[in-house]
């Protein structure tokens, strides 16, 4: 008989002085799920909410780029505190990775996702907003089974192919019984509503559709710009409207 790790234990330890915990997730990479991670988060910072964005994608973070964050380490004291960087705690594998690839499979995955979540002190927040790894890997179903509260906030794009995935998605956390606040769809480049009524007939809240934005390029590492684009505009009503009431 397998041995239970002691470190998930001490997770939801570390975990119960957060009101609620947000998964921005997505089927696949490449729908502007961070984007619209570190815009939830800066928006409810900014709605005087304290908040918390850890960047979880194993594959390629990208939160402090987005944020333009430069040399934000965390301290040591009973664990691991977070650095405060526009406003929000933040953390990233970037801060223990650097630039370098992480070049993780499997089970060493859900190992350094078990550690990170166990020595992290976050304190006491409203959100936690966590940027997952793209698809339904093994951490985005640790993460199910090691945090309790998680719910999902799904985002995709007009493609059939990204929606393939948030369907199967989406049926895997009804069935786990995870909270979905709802789906967003990012990057529009028109009017149709396929996506939108795909969507409520899988019995999940359409959110918001986000017209792809030529000005999100230019907001890269500028947080005062991001404020100024489609995908932030929307974000805002998305967390006026269905998180923050």
């Amino acid at each position: 008989m397998s041995t239970m790790d002691p470190r998930t234990t001490v997770i939801n330890e570390r975990l119960k002085r957060i009101n609620r915990i947000i998964a921005v997730s997505s089927g696949k990479g490449g729908v502007g799920k961070s984007l619209v991670a570190t815009t939830l988060a800066l928006e409810l910072a900014q709605r005087g909410c304290k908040v918390g964005l850890f960047d979880l994608d194993f594959t390629s973070p990208s939160t402090h780029l987005i944020m333009g964050v430069k040399d934000a380490q965390p301290k040591e004291d009973k664990g691991i505190v977070p650095p405060v960087v526009k406003g929000l705690a933040y953390m990233s594998l970037i801060q223990f990775s650097g630039d370098h690839a992480a070049p993780l499979r499997g089970t060493d995955i859900s190992n350094a996702l078990i550690e990170l979540l166990a020595v992290t002190q976050w304190g006491e927040l409203d959100f936690l907003v966590l940027d997952m790894p793209p698809g339904i890997s093994d951490a985005v179903l640790d993460l199910v089974r090691l945090v309790k509260r998680i719910e999902f906030l799904i985002v995709t794009t007009p493609s059939r192919l990204a929606f393939e995935t948030v369907k199967k998605q989406v049926r895997l956390l009804q069935e786990l019984k995870v909270p979905i606040i709802g789906v967003v769809e990012n990057m529009k480049m028109n009017r149709a509503k396929n996506i939108e009524q795909e969507t409520e007939k899988l019995g999940v809240k359409f959110l918001a559709g986000i017209p792809y934005d030529l000005k999100v390029e230019e907001a890269i590492g500028d947080v005062a710009k991001l404020g100024d684009t489609a995908i932030a505009q929307r974000v805002r009503k998305v967390a006026a409207n269905n998180i923050a009431q």
